[in-house]
Order: C-alpha cells, then sequence, then structure tokens
C-alpha cells in the first residue's frame, strides 16, 4: 500500500510504553454495568479488571523500532479512513462522519470495555467510540496467522473503523438489544451478521482507495478475511468446525463480503442483515 505522502491522522491516543496494572473505573451505574456486560459479551473482552475495581499502576517499557513503524503505519492507514468515510457519509448517507480515537498500547491496557491484552487481538468500544491495537499485533497476524502483507494490515485496522460506523449508524445499539432476547446460538448468528457487515465496509473503504493499492494488496486483504474465518481458526486449533458456535463468519463468507464492499463502493450493498444468503 502506498502510503508515502499521506499525513498521520491526528486521533490517536498513544499509549505504547506504558502498561496498566491492576485497574478499576470507580462506581458503575446500572445502565452502565449493563452496558459493559453486554460489550464483553459482544466482543470476547474480559471486563473483569474493571468490574472488580481497585488501583491502578503504571509500569514504563521500552518501544521498540518495529513498535514505531507499526504506529506510523496505522496513524496513516487510519487517516485515509477518516477521508474515506466522510466522503461516504455525506455522498451515501447524507450525514456527518464522527470519526474514532485508535489507541495504541502495548502488551496491555485499560477500557470501558474492560482490560485489553495481546492476546484480546483489535477491538472496538462502543463505550468511549475508541478502536484499541497492540502494536505488535501486526507481527502477530503474518507470522502466527499467516496473513501477511501490509495491506493485511490495513484491512484490520479498517475493520475495526467499520464497527465505528456500524455505531454511529445505530446498528451496534440494535443488534446488542436482539442479542440479549435471543437465545445463544442466535446471538452468535447476529454477531456474524454483524461481523460480515464490517468486512463488507472494509471492503467499501479499499474500493475508495485502490489508487493507493499496490499489486498483491487486494489478495493480502482477502487472504486475511480467509486465515480468521471461523471454520480456519478452529481448525487450526485441531478442532471440528461448529457453525452454531461461529461469531465471525466463515472464510469463504468475510472474503466474499470484503469483495461485495470493495467491488460495489456502496453501503446499502452491505446490508447482511436483510439477506438469507451469508
Amino acid at each position: 500500500m502506498r502510503l508515502r505522502g499521506i499525513r498521520g491522522s491526528r486521533n490517536v491516543e498513544d499509549r505504547r510504553g506504558r502498561r496498566s496494572v491492576g485497574g478499576g473505573a470507580g462506581r458503575i451505574g446500572g445502565v452502565g454495568l449493563i452496558l459493559l456486560l453486554a460489550v464483553g459479551y459482544f466482543t470476547g473482552i474480559d471486563i473483569t479488571p474493571l468490574l472488580q475495581g481497585g488501583g491502578q499502576t503504571t509500569q514504563q517499557q521500552p518501544v521498540t523500532q518495529a513498535d514505531e513503524q507499526a504506529a506510523e503505519f496505522t496513524s496513516r492507514v487510519l487517516a485515509t479512513t477518516e477521508q474515506v468515510w466522510d466522503q461516504v457519509f455525506e455522498q451515501q448517507l447524507g450525514r456527518d462522519y464522527v470519526p474514532p480515537v485508535l489507541v495504541l498500547y502495548s502488551s496491555v491496557t485499560q477500557s470501558p470495555c474492560g482490560g485489553a491484552s495481546g492476546a484480546t487481538g483489535p477491538f472496538y468500544c462502543p463505550a468511549d467510540r475508541k478502536a484499541y491495537l497492540d502494536t505488535s499485533f501486526f507481527a502477530t497476524l503474518s507470522q502466527r496467522m499467516g496473513a501477511r502483507g501490509d495491506f493485511a494490515a490495513a484491512y484490520v485496522v479498517a475493520h475495526e473503523v467499520a464497527h465505528h460506523v456500524q455505531n454511529q449508524l445505530g446498528i451496534l445499539t440494535k443488534v446488542d438489544q436482539a442479542r440479549r432476547q435471543s437465545s445463544q446460538v442466535q446471538a452468535n448468528q447476529l454477531t456474524v451478521r454483524l461481523e460480515l457487515q464490517a468486512d463488507c465496509l472494509s471492503g467499501v473503504w479499499a474500493q475508495s482507495v485502490q489508487g493507493l493499492l499496490e499489486p498483491g494488496d487486494l489478495e493480502e486483504a482477502l487472504n486475511a478475511a480467509r486465515m480468521i474465518g471461523d471454520d480456519h481458526l478452529q481448525r487450526q486449533a485441531g478442532q471440528v468446525p461448529r457453525p452454531h458456535t461461529f461469531t465471525h463468519g466463515t472464510s469463504e463468507q468475510r472474503m466474499r463480503w470484503f469483495a461485495q464492499g470493495y467491488q460495489s463502493g456502496q453501503v446499502a450493498a452491505c446490508d447482511t442483515f436483510a439477506t438469507n444468503q451469508l
């Protein structure tokens, strides 16, 4: 991906080099608690540290050159999402786009949605409208998950921003309400549709920045979608894929919905909740 000359985003909160130990958010009201529990159930984030409360200390950690490169890359990719969604919201939705803040951290940090670590992977927290990314995740994505290439990493950033788009459009709230009235299997199915829509919205972004793409970039994003499909991940873990447990969609579904967003460039083409065929 050609990012030379692309400005970095100003909507980056850099917590790298600071490791939070302990935690707590003080007193949480009933509505706030329900929201946090829903978010934890929604994303798989461990919210235990937040609910337990307690003090918090900060330990300083060195920031490596690889972290610096990842941070600069992420900031520039985030800037492209801001430009794209500002235009898409205006032209396709007749609305103003308010970009999210992206929190960069090392090892662990805290969010209103709970504790975050490299093990949780990137996530979006609707409680503070921020996306969270451990800068070492890109190495994990490439080396351990087989999703290599800079555009695979850019796809990850775009996917989390897509969840912010869903939040701004009110989709996250509606899905959360539906999940809380559903069985576990039904709730998982709703989450699959949510994640596939985010993949499709990532494709809309990719179509809008195709002038920055280099040969092989699109294939890198599609490969990343394939490598993080539920069926592929369960097979990699030595398990037989169990569709009723899926929360993100199969490799084929993730690739296809990303491609649909890329080919159409239209938010309207990403309505995964209005189709019987995912």
